[in-house]
């Protein structure tokens, strides 16, 4: 890669719950979505609610990143449903890498002691 380029993970975020759990919303297990860059994609004709999105949409930017194995961002997978009474986490996977220029990605130039 050259000083211009950078990797991101792309995430997939999958329902899961125990057996029999209370679902409150709206989802189903095995309910996903994939974050690919910075564009989210959803299955066709299937939904997600605003509510779990937000409780995981300010981890996924640090979830794309390279992180220390020892850090927690590294291990932690399962983010709980805003709704303290459903059963349902979101599990954040990290998938295939994907490189990106900063040109393409920001109107902000490199900083030429960067390059």
């Amino acid at each position: 890669m050259s000083g211009e380029t950078f990797e991101l993970y792309d995430l997939r975020v999958e329902v899961v719950a125990p057996e029999g759990g209370p679902i409150y919303c709206g989802a189903k297990v095995g309910d996903y979505f994939e974050l690919r860059g910075e564009m989210l994609h959803l299955p066709k004709d299937q939904g997600f609610s605003i509510y779990s999105l937000a409780s995981v949409l300010p981890l996924l930017a640090a979830k794309q990143r390279e992180t220390h194995p020892a850090d927690w961002m590294s291990t932690d997978a399962d983010v709980a449903c805003p709704d303290p009474n459903c059963s349902t986490r979101l599990r954040i996977t990290r998938m295939e890498k994907r490189v990106f220029n900063h040109a393409d990605t920001t109107a902000v130039p490199m900083p030429k002691e960067v390059k």
